[in-house]
């Protein structure tokens, strides 16, 4: 048996369980790796690719991300891992520019629609960053690509600018 149909059907008797016990499934806050540990039930799954520090990209992801939010409201899990000169948005103390407005629109999205801002910790090795540069609902993956690959496996839908 594959491991993509043993996870599946693991979810499925998960949901089984706590729809006859009453019980909720809660996820888990910046702990384990988020794409092997994190259990998104709703229909709708994005994850987007923000790999660069140009301000007109960054705010067409964050549009496509507002549209996203306005369209299916509470029924669409978004994803958003970032990588390469983008990495910068996620720093406390970005060594590039990162407008203010960006920063409080990118916490928002976090604390108040639950996106998942994921790191890169190779683009934050590469630049001698530990977790405690990082904004603290940033979740850190080891490798930005691989997060990526995995929430595809997950069922993700995957966009690239």
């Amino acid at each position: 048996m594959s491991r993509e149909t043993t996870s599946r059907r693991r979810l499925l008797a998960g949901v089984l369980v706590a729809a006859t016990t009453g019980a909720t499934v809660s996820k888990p806050v910046n702990s384990a790796p988020v794409a092997a540990t994190e259990v998104d039930a709703t229909l709708h799954k994005i994850v987007y690719q923000l790999n660069k520090s140009d301000e007109a990209y960054q705010e067409a992801i964050f549009n496509s991300i507002s549209a996203m939010l306005t369209k299916y409201v509470d029924d669409v899990a978004i994803a958003v891992v970032v990588w390469g000169p983008g990495i910068h948005l996620l720093a406390k103390k970005p060594k590039r520019p990162v407008p203010k407005l960006f920063q409080e629109r990118v916490k928002s999205m976090a604390e108040s629609y639950g996106i998942k801002f994921i790191a890169c910790g190779n683009t934050m090795h590469t630049l001698g960053w530990t977790a405690e540069d990082m904004v603290e609902f940033a979740k850190i993956e080891d490798v930005g690509a691989a997060a990526i690959m995995e929430l595809q496996e997950r069922g993700y839908a995957y966009l690239a600018w």
